[in-house]
């Protein structure tokens, strides 16, 4: 980071502190929410009914186009071949073979790449995306155990694979540091997670454990895991002049354009990123090494780069959760009041990015204490990059923190709900913020309702049915309701009654069209079929990143303001001679493909007759949204409550999850059909961390091991039990559409639901993940 970037960064830190203290005492009609969205008292529309994925039949019928399916004239295929070694220097690296072999268009290292800058740092800057703040191919020093250190362009496919295996590479080996012991050695750094301390101290969280008539405090880990999105990562990259276009897989068109211009040193707009199509991501779908080297080799080679990940590959560059080692004690009176909350430990990561895994966000505001004392630490070693996994943080905090409450409820002898229920906060237990909505309290008890939690044996290893032993287990899931700054979108109106919508937001999977088109049909008053939704495109304006589960937050703040602006200008351009002469924006809704006055449906005008009437076939309103002030005014979280019955062989130790059913608190939802699906999506994420998932981990070498998926485990059809989804349905206030984010509070507290349930089952604590026969034998 250059000296001005640091004082930037500083600056911003600065204004975010001040910001932080003078929006809570701001009225609540200053904010953003603080009146609520029309659309929430909107109860016959199309918010809350079931509507199929728009892009459903192009996925089923194969004309839905993914980034590594692109057509382009001239295409040459790509193949990277990656270091063996943790750390050190490249001593010879032989292309001869490689440049001589069929088909080889080029053979590209760090001796003829064409000059390029790092990436800017995820985090230095609000643009910027870059997996670490190394050069890429610039030089010949060696940072982790896949790095690529040349791409070979052929051809086909099958002549780049096979001219990527005759580069002979050797090396200069330095000392690193490639196991947790020696990392922890070397001493550990504080935390730090979007800029902020990852610390927070109130009362005196010890001497309260030391002092309370029940406690509980372990040590809980979690391993590393490894992305494994159905669509591998890929790009179809080309240079039409000095603009670079890519084609790609990413979960932000518009900060990853920027950050390319950074490293190519071009304008902007000399970069034009396209994603309609992302075949999953889960945070992993960002810029990593292979696009710079793929567009860099484009370059040279003067033609249109296909550069496709092999499974192996993805898990050479591409970074995942960290693993973690954390303690959690807590201290409670003999009613089960909690006096201590201590949830502190150490996540692993690199010395050249900033991605620990914030464990103790979900503890900030899961329950009521006197005293807390929550920190993470790193450590450091020479690994891949990590980065964001689907609820970073929170998947792995809430599995030691809702175990450890499940060992505290024992301990006390309460039932664990009764435990959760009696700790419930009033307010933001941190922060002091009033918290924007939750009921979490009536998804506890729906869910306990409806999954027979009353039918629960307390005494555990004590229900059997032949060599099976059956457990219950519950535990709370919670993930913040973000909105980041930076949406934007554009309105197109004409005057045939049809309307497109522009976002440069992303499609992955969970239905991000077919929402949009249900919040603008809704929010224009018009039906969906009139609605045309544009997105995955950086020349769109705005900035929309699909992640932090905010992306629908986003969208729907910037068609507010979109919306608001064409409002705006259709009634300006209306006159005196319209039945809404003389009205403001404020008095005027949208209905029935018309603007019509909210007191008064009587005076009203349609669109078509209002741009018929200027001669105008039609009109476009762009706006960016509101900032996201609020926020820093409530505390705004998504919870749930998840409720788990296994059966654990007393013959193999073989752990089979029965049926699982997950609680929602999540706002209002806005299409039943699509967040069923995401709800689901998440249970089974957390059931593969529960029970399979793994990074086996070379400490000899840095290498990872099981780098296919025929040896690290995730969940098939067959471990998949009934999945039961229930939710509140009850709107946030001060939130569009009263609707939180969905995409990642399903796997929050569905690994210690599982845990809790086998020690139901069979009395034995597994508080280190996965939980695999060995550990139940």
């Amino acid at each position: 980071m250059s000296i001005i970037d640091s004082a930037k960064s500083a600056a911003q830190t600065l204004v975010q502190r001040a910001m932080s203290k003078l929006v809570p005492l701001a009225p609540d009609s200053w904010i953003p929410g603080g009146i609520p969205d029309p659309l929430i008292a909107r109860k016959h529309g199309l918010i809350g009914t079931p509507v199929s994925r728009l892009d459903g039949p192009l996925k089923v019928q194969g004309r839905a186009r993914f980034s590594a399916e692109v057509d382009a004239a001239d295409i040459a295929y790509a193949a990277l071949v990656h270091a063996t070694v943790p750390r050190g220097r490249i001593a010879t690296l032989e292309t001869a073979a490689a440049r001589a072999a069929p088909g080889v268009i080029l053979v590209m290292t760090h001796e003829n790449a064409p000059r390029m800058n790092a990436p800017a740092l995820f985090g230095s800057s609000p643009t910027a995306v870059g997996p670490a703040d190394l050069p890429v191919m610039q030089d010949d020093r060696i940072h982790w155990n896949g790095q690529p250190i040349a791409i070979v362009l052929a051809e086909t496919q099958e002549q780049a694979d096979h001219a990527r295996s005759l580069v002979v590479a050797t090396y200069s080996i330095e000392p690193s540091i490639t196991s947790l012991k020696a990392a922890k050695d070397a001493g550990p750094k504080p935390g730090l997670f979007m800029g902020e301390p990852l610390l927070t101290q109130i009362g005196d969280a010890e001497a309260s454990l030391s002092a309370a008539p029940y406690k509980v405090d372990h040590l809980y880990r979690t391993p590393r895991h490894n992305h494994n999105p159905i669509e591998l990562h890929g790009a179809t990259i080309w240079w039409d002049g000095d603009t670079l276009v890519i084609h790609d897989a990413t979960q932000m068109v518009t900060a990853q354009s920027l950050t390319m211009a950074g490293v190519f040193d071009l304008k902007p707009e000399q970069v034009h990123i396209l994603s309609p199509y992302v075949g999953g991501g889960f945070g992993s779908k960002g810029l990593w090494v292979h696009q710079i080297i793929g567009a860099a080799a484009a370059k040279l080679a003067g033609r249109p780069v296909r550069i496709a990940l092999s499974r192996e590959g993805v898990y050479r560059v591409v970074g995942g959760r960290t693993l973690t080692e954390q303690r959690v004690a807590i201290g409670a009176e003999a009613d089960g009041r909690f006096t201590s909350i201590i949830h502190s430990g150490i996540a692993a990561m690199t010395p050249h990015n900033n991605m620990p895994e914030p464990f103790i966000l979900g503890t900030k505001v899961g329950y009521g204490a006197d005293n807390f004392k929550l920190s993470v630490e790193t450590v450091e070693m020479d690994i891949v990059a990590n980065t964001f996994m689907r609820a970073p943080g929170e998947a792995v905090g809430t599995f030691a923190l809702e175990c450890a409450i499940d060992e505290l409820a024992a301990e006390i002898g309460m039932d664990p709900v009764d435990l959760r229920i009696r700790n419930e906060p009033e307010k933001d237990p941190i922060s002091g913020l009033p918290f924007s909505s939750r009921h979490v309290v009536e998804a506890w008890r729906q869910g306990a309702e409806r999954f027979g939690w009353a039918e629960r044996i307390t005494t555990p290893g004590t229900r059997r049915e032949g060599e099976w032993l059956i457990g219950m287990g519950c535990a709370t899931g919670t993930y913040p309701y973000y909105r980041m700054p930076g949406a934007a979108a554009r309105i197109t109106l004409t005057n045939n009654g049809t309307a497109t919508v522009e976002i440069a937001a992303h499609e992955m999977g969970m239905g991000t069209t077919t929402t949009t088109a249900i919040v603008a049909a809704e929010r224009l008053g018009l039906s969906m079929d009139k609605i045309n939704v544009r997105y995955g495109d950086s020349t769109i304006p705005g900035a929309i990143m699909a992640g932090g589960s905010q992306q629908t937050a986003a969208i729907g703040g910037a068609v507010i303001a979109a919306h608001n602006a064409l409002v705006a200008q259709l009634l300006k351009m209306a006159g005196n001679d319209s039945p809404l002469a003389g009205l403001s924006p404020a008095e005027v809704g949208s209905e029935d493909g018309a603007l019509v006055k909210l007191d008064d449906p009587t005076r009203r005008e349609s669109y078509a007759s209002i741009l018929n009437r200027a001669q105008m076939d039609s009109i476009v309103a762009s706006e960016e949204a509101s900032p996201p002030l609020e926020i820093m005014h409530w505390s705004m979280h998504s919870h749930s409550a998840i409720f788990c019955e296994v059966a654990v062989s007393t013959i193999t130790a073989e752990t089979r999850v029965r049926r699982i059913l997950g609680s929602f608190d999540c706002g209002r939802i806005l299409n039943p059909k699509t967040a069923r699906s995401q709800f689901r999506g998440g249970i089974i994420m957390g059931l593969g961390m529960a029970l399979m998932e793994e990074t086996q981990f070379d400490e000899r070498n840095g290498r990872i091991m099981n780098p296919s998926l025929s040896e690290y485990h995730i969940p098939v059809h067959l471990d998949v039990p009934d999945i039961d989804v229930i939710w509140t349905d009850i709107a946030d206030p001060h939130t569009p559409m009263g609707a939180h984010g969905i995409g990642e509070i399903g796997i929050t507290g569905t690994a210690a639901a599982v845990a809790n349930a086998v020690y139901n089952a069979t009395g034995k604590r597994i508080r280190d993940l996965p939980i695999t026969l060995d550990k139940l034998f």
